[in-house]
C-alpha cells in the first residue's frame, strides 16, 4: 500500500506545482483576454487538485465555476467594456448638443 500513497502523494504534488504557476501567470498577465484563459487553466488545475486530495464534489464545483463561469464573465465584460475609437478621432456617441459643441450653431 505505500506505493499507492507514493502516487497519491506525487499527484498532489505536481497539481500544487501547476495551480502555482497557473496563480503566478494569472497574476502577471495584464491583458483582460489572455487573464480570462489563464483562469481558465487555473480552475482546470485546482479542479485536479481537488480531485486528488479526494474531493470530487468540490473538483466539480470548481471545473464548473472556475473553468467555465468565471473566464466566460470576464470576457464578456471585456467585450462590453471595451469601445473602438472611430477613425476621425470623434466619439462615439453625440452628447446632447448634436455635435456642435452645444453652440447650436
Amino acid at each position: 500500500m505505500s506505493g499507492d500513497a507514493g502516487g497519491v502523494d506525487f499527484l498532489v504534488a505536481v497539481s500544487l506545482l501547476l495551480v502555482t504557476v497557473a496563480a503566478t501567470c494569472a497574476a502577471l498577465t495584464r491583458d483582460p483576454v489572455r487573464q480570462a484563459v489563464v483562469l481558465a487553466a487555473l480552475g482546470l488545475c485546482l479542479s485536479v487538485l481537488f480531485l486528488a486530495v479526494q474531493a470530487p464534489d468540490v473538483a466539480l464545483s470548481q471545473l464548473a465555476v472556475g473553468s467555465a463561469l468565471t473566464p466566460l464573465l470576464v470576457l464578456l465584460t471585456v467585450r462590453k467594456t471595451r469601445r473602438m475609437p472611430r477613425r476621425d478621432g470623434r466619439r462615439d456617441q453625440e452628447g446632447p448638443g448634436g455635435g456642435d459643441g452645444g453652440k447650436g450653431v
